[in-house]
């Protein structure tokens, strides 16, 4: 029994690391072409579908802090996005499993709650600028209206949500091929 409790330990460790792996290399994908989407959240976003809500929020905090302490300072402020990306999505696959179209509405349960911090982290801190090639368009909404934190809210929102639909179609496909190639764990 001792040996099975060992084995799903480093399993999970080993899980954990390669989520934090998939993060660093989405966000510099992103980060290096300028995307307006963030690419930074598969890795968290597929442990908290097998691992659970808590194991979840875990890896989002971990590569924020690598990518903040190395290339994009920025991602040091969004931990706090991670971890309720993580723990939402962890919440959200305990309850269903989404599949096909389901994606596309556990998307937006699962953006608007890390939305609403993002956009008031992008807002207050940094003015709306931020290395995401999404802070023109905020600049842009800022004159209008809206103001800063609702433009900031509508362009987080929209970048997100595309971001959360690409993440849980990954993790779909991801989960789908390593069930069929390691077993029931996935």
């Amino acid at each position: 029994m001792e040996r099975t409790a060992e084995r799903n330990v480093a399993y999970k460790i080993c899980v954990v690391a390669l989520a934090i792996c998939i993060n660093l290399v989405g966000g510099q994908i992103a980060l290096f072409l300028k995307l307006p989407i963030y690419l930074d959240s598969i890795g968290t976003v597929f442990i908290a579908a097998v691992l659970g809500p808590f194991y979840g929020m875990i890896p989002n905090v971990i590569s924020g802090i690598l990518m903040g302490m190395t290339v994009d300072i920025y991602s040091l402020y969004y931990a706090p996005v991670g971890i309720i990306l993580g723990l939402v999505t962890g919440l959200v696959y305990k309850k269903y499993q989404p599949k096909k179209w389901w994606i596309l509405l556990a998307a937006v349960v699962i953006t608007l709650p890390s939305t609403i911090v993002s956009s008031c982290i992008t807002a207050f801190l940094f003015g709306g600028i931020t290395s995401s090639g999404s802070s023109l368009i905020v600049q842009l909404l800022s004159r209008t209206p809206l103001g800063m934190v609702g433009s900031c809210f509508v362009v987080q929102f929209l970048t997100d949500y595309l971001d959360r639909v690409i993440c849980l179609y990954v993790v779909a496909v991801l989960t789908k091929t390593l069930h069929k190639y390691i077993g029931e764990r996935f």
